[in-house]
């Protein structure tokens, strides 16, 4: 047992017209804020829970109330110094427009180059490094992932011992390729989703495919000849003969255990190939980072996210990639992407994403509050306009470099920081970012999450240190101790960038320990038939 804590408050920002509570457990009623904290001399009106906010003055009906410098949204009744503020109080703001937008004018900071730093990574024919050295099987279509799964469970209990310079071995199961429209105009995005995490250099180039036969999306759709690297064998596809696919309906296959006996048969040369692979040096630059949050709480723009945002600043400094996403959480600070936009084509790249995002929405006649959940509530995070200015600070301070659309794929030799546009849900957008080329994933929680991968190492960041020692054997980092005074940004920062270098090099997270991870979702826009 520990003493309990003084009474603690953050503000972000000397504008905030409200703190958010750090103590575990929250403050009760009455409580008077002790010098040195924000609000100091305050009694607190409301028991106020962990996260939430409390008014550090009165507040007017109609008055802004504002976290981060900005306003996250408007009183709808008097609220009293020293009360507890949360979404019931608030009017959320409107939308900021997309005309009248600074666009690259932000004053460029300095990051000067950090040279020197290294990773322990398997190479790829075209360029790319992987952290991981799997085997993937790719599918075409739901139907035949029972198949595979079974697949699957043979190669790893029969074939990985006798290959054990391979990491895993993944099949990848989605919810596509039958019954859509496949010809519609937004139909592109999930099949060139499923092409480049085929791709993904955690698979070092080696495509097997599992097909029905009867589906919409047929193998030469998926990876056309000439799409992927495959290197050919007597036998066996090639470049130019499409990918190795087995066909579940060939008149070859009589009975189940034909069809899981031919994808572990066809499983062996690239499990061999794949298996000659070892690690080398390479510079930190062959780094392709996608930076998330989920499960977020007031604290995540406080402690996880600043620290990931100032990795994401080292990473870039060494000539790494970094991606970060989420359309719905970043679109209320479109002002801050578009002026930090390395170029007005960039921030009219920015402008292009999120406003085709937002006829989406509209489409579906979406409110803007749909985004925030229970959890991020519960967690002290009153609407997305406050949820938002949280998310983008783990993007660092590093200027734009360029933008992908959903399920683009990095061009070779597209570096620095990139705005990945995806949708904000924790699976869409893994998936979307394992397709852009990630290989090490940084996932940011409040509440908790035991999300993973099994294309790529997921890092787990603690926005609170009640959540990484509840959590002791999930969460790969506690930021929480930024909270504490323990830590600070800067040096939690430097410590996740430390292990993104070592998890690279083959550290397992414990993900990986526990082989947790998620399916693949696919976004798919398009009608389904």
């Amino acid at each position: 047992m520990t003493a309990p804590r003084a009474p603690l408050t953050l503000r972000i920002h000397p504008d905030d017209d409200v703190a958010i509570v750090a103590n575990d457990g929250g403050l009760r009623a009455g409580t008077v804020l002790p010098e040195g904290v924000p609000g100091a001399g305050l009694t607190l009106r409301d028991a106020v829970p962990q996260g939430h906010k409390v008014a550090l003055v009165d507040l007017a009906e109609g008055a802004p109330v504002r976290r981060y410098g900005v306003a996250i949204g408007y009183a709808l009744r008097p609220i009293a110094a020293g009360s507890w503020v949360h979404e019931r109080l608030l009017r959320m703001p409107e939308a900021r427009g997309f005309d009248g937008l600074p666009m690259a004018s932000a004053p460029r900071p300095e990051l000067p180059p950090l040279a020197g730093r290294t990773f322990e990574g398997y190479v790829n024919a075209d360029g790319s490094v992987g952290t991981r050295n799997l085997l993937a099987v790719t599918t075409t279509v739901q139907c035949v992932a029972g198949v595979v799964a079974q697949a699957v469970r043979r190669i790893e209990a029969e074939l990985l011992p006798l290959y054990p310079n391979v990491d895993g071995v993944v099949g990848l199961e989605h919810s596509y390729g039958c019954g859509v429209a496949i010809d519609a105009p937004d139909a592109v995005i999930p099949i060139r989703t499923l092409r480049h995490i085929s791709l993904n250099p955690n698979f070092g180039g080696e495509v097997l495919v599992v097909s029905l036969g009867c589906e919409k999306l047929q193998p030469e759709r998926l990876l056309p000849p000439g799409s992927f690297g495959i290197q050919p064998e007597d036998g066996a596809a090639g470049p130019a003969s499409g990918p190795d696919t087995v066909c579940l309906q060939d008149a070859a296959h009589v009975g189940f255990m034909s069809m899981v006996d031919a994808i572990v048969a066809r499983a062996r040369p690239h499990l061999a190939r794949l298996d000659q692979r070892r690690r080398q040096t390479v510079p930190a630059s062959a780094l392709v980072v996608g930076v998330q949050c989920g499960g977020s709480d007031a604290f995540s723009g406080v402690t996880a996210n600043p620290a990931v945002g100032h990795a994401a600043d080292l990473l870039v400094r060494a000539g790494a990639t970094v991606m970060f996403s989420e359309n719905t959480e970043v679109r209320d600070a479109v002002e801050q992407l578009t002026a930090r936009a390395a170029t007005p084509e960039v921030a009219e790249a920015i402008v292009r994403e999120l406003s085709w995002y937002d006829r989406y929405l509209d489409r579906g006649r979406v409110d803007r509050s749909a985004n925030t959940t229970p959890g991020n509530k519960a967690g002290g995070l009153s609407n997305i306009v406050e949820k938002a200015m949280g998310s983008v600070i783990k993007s660092g301070r590093a200027p734009i470099s360029s933008v992908l659309a959903p399920g683009d794929k990095l061009a070779p030799g597209q570096r620095g920081l990139v705005y990945a546009a995806t949708p904000a849900s924790d699976f869409i957008c893994g998936t979307l970012q394992l397709a852009a080329g990630m290989n090490v994933h940084v996932f940011t929680t409040g509440r908790g999450t035991p999300y993973g991968l099994a294309a790529c190492p997921v890092i787990k960041v603690a926005t609170r240190t009640e959540l990484a020692r509840r959590w002791h054997d999930l969460m790969d980092l506690d930021a929480g101790l930024v909270a504490s005074g323990e830590a600070t940004v800067e040096s939690t920062g430097e410590a996740l960038f430390e292990q993104i270098l070592a998890t690279a090099s083959g550290r397992p997270t414990w993900a990986e320990r526990w082989k947790l991870h998620n399916a693949l979702v696919l976004f798919n826009p398009a009608p389904v038939t």
